[in-house]
């Protein structure tokens, strides 16, 4: 069932422990992240990018593709479909695509007072269509669809005064980046994650750029308030892996694997792989029920 994600972070908040966001970057992508939220029974949501949604031609395509795939999987545990570091225009194109959640990443804003603005008005937008809204406070490292930012730590302040706009849940930078981490990465700032919770209560945090942070961080993190944990690269890397090992032991040139339905199935294997650990590590696994 396709889902406000609100009501799944709450819950994951108050039980301490984390739902996984992962990216999609093609139909086959959400297959096998539907395939492991199902099979772990765990509530998930999935998300799109601008870029990933070009790419697949189209947010009505991505929306239109979860949908039929949610149905026709006979998938039972709650799955929301999120848009990830939305621009302002974004979430309006999303919001009519049927997405059940959008995320309004004003970080990047020249000034916060606009990211206030702005905000606010797609809080009330996608409260008044059933929908769940993320926002952001301090840019997260690494690039993203051409959005460049060094791993600022947020302002607690300004974390509290977009909460009381009323967003469903939280993105705040405290040394997260996208991407692989560097060796000289120096982790995540609790000190500044602790101070950011203690500016806005009980709304859920979101760890962006999960890929790659240790299980040990990510749990701290959870303890502090994060329930949503984004993860891309992780399942790309996961899926370029299995690709290179299945090319490079010749197994593609045997038979008929040159059908992409065959080619490409290590690679799709992997993913689900990857996901189902993840979903175990973050503690969402048997949770489809919240």
């Amino acid at each position: 069932m396709l889902v406000n994600a609100a009501p799944m972070l709450k819950a994951a908040k108050a039980g301490h422990y984390g739902i996984a966001a992962f990216n999609t970057n093609d139909l086959e992508w959400t297959r096998s992240i539907l395939t492991a939220a199902e099979e772990t029974q765990s509530p998930v949501i999935i998300q799109c990018t601008s870029g990933a949604a070009k790419w697949q031609k189209g947010f009505k395509v991505v929306s239109d593709v979860v949908h039929d795939m949610v149905e026709s999987m006979n998938i039972t545990v709650p799955v929301a479909l999120h848009l990830d570091h939305g621009s302002y225009e974004d979430c309006f194109k999303c919001i009519d695509a049927g997405f059940t959640s959008i995320m309004y990443d004003g970080s990047h804003e020249p000034e916060f007072e606009t990211n206030i603005e702005r905000t606010k008005e797609l809080v009330k937008l996608a409260h008044q269509k059933g929908l769940s809204i993320e926002a952001e406070v301090g840019g997260i490292g690494g690039t993203e669809d051409g959005v460049t930012a060094e791993g600022e730590l947020a302002d607690p302040e300004q974390c509290e005064a977009i909460a009381n706009l009323g967003v469903d849940f939280l993105a705040c930078g405290i040394g997260n980046i996208h991407g692989p981490y560097p060796a000289d990465w120096k982790g995540l700032n609790f000190d500044q994650l602790a101070a950011i919770q203690e500016k806005t209560g009980d709304l859920p945090l979101v760890l962006h750029g999960g890929s790659g942070i240790p299980k040990e961080q990510v749990l701290k993190a959870v303890s502090l308030g994060v329930a949503k944990i984004n993860i891309n690269t992780e399942l790309q890397l996961s899926f370029h892996s299995a690709m290179r090992k299945y090319v490079e032991s010749g197994k593609d040139l045997e038979g008929k694997n040159y059908d992409p339905r065959k080619f490409l199935k290590p690679g799709f294997d992997a993913i689900v792989e990857t996901a189902e650990g993840l979903i175990k590590d973050f503690g969402s696994d048997g949770k489809g029920w919240a």
